[in-house]
């Protein structure tokens, strides 16, 4: 059959252009404004990595409470595997990352998720020895929590933007944003247990062994 006969054979992008893409043409023509929803995906990919960076220093502070730093370890990873998983559609979208990761990290779409009492990460510390004493589970539970609720309105906003008209981005969007209102449940069942002691059950269920995160079979993003 000759190319005629194949309706998707042939399009705007010239055979063997390799300047433009198809998959960008294709979810334009759709309405999604391409370069807007790169600036927010970059944006996101912001935010999940430097969530992925001050998880690290909270759950520290989560010492005596290993129930909680454990799923405070399994979020954390959640976001590393997050902004892997966002990192690849930007440039499949033909953008890219910050060169320079300060850059990089002032685009994060959420505030960062600082450890208490270190007034905003920029707390004087004379020797290596000199660290926040004081700092309750109650607290770092709070700051975990906050930073879940601004992931959720950054996920919902891109499903927003892409439902119905990007179906891989939308993907993408939908499965992150299954995991971080599964977050959001977990802290405040353990805020409203360490600091109003009420129960508020999440429903959380372990992912295999502590501290290996093996994300959500139905996310996508764990492969046995």
């Amino acid at each position: 059959m000759t190319t005629s006969n194949k309706p998707h054979a042939t399009g705007r992008v010239a055979h063997g252009d390799v300047t433009k893409r198809v998959g960008v043409e294709a979810i334009e023509a759709r309405g999604v404004k391409v370069d807007e929803l790169v600036e927010k995906l970059v944006d996101a990919a912001g935010a999940e990595f430097t969530t992925y960076y001050y998880y690290t220093l909270l759950r520290m502070y989560l010492a005596g409470h290993e129930d909680y730093k454990e799923i405070c370890e399994v979020a954390r990873l959640e976001d590393r595997a997050h902004f892997e998983l966002i990192t690849p559609r930007i440039f499949e979208l033909g953008g890219s990352l910050p060169f320079d990761i300060r850059t990089f990290a002032d685009r994060a779409g959420c505030p960062d998720a600082y450890l208490p009492q270190t007034s905003n990460g920029k707390r004087p510390m004379s020797n290596p020895f000199d660290l926040p004493n004081n700092v309750t589970a109650a607290q770092v539970l709070e700051v975990l929590l906050e930073a879940e609720r601004c992931a959720i309105r950054t996920w919902s906003e891109v499903c927003d933007l892409t439902f119905g008209k990007d179906p891989r981005t939308y993907d993408m969007a939908s499965r992150i944003l299954n995991e971080e209102v599964e977050h959001e449940a977990w802290f405040i069942e353990l805020l409203s247990k360490e600091r109003d002691n009420v129960i508020r059950p999440s429903g959380h269920f372990r992912r295999g062994a502590p501290g290996e995160a093996p994300y959500s079979k139905n996310a996508g993003f764990y492969n046995p």
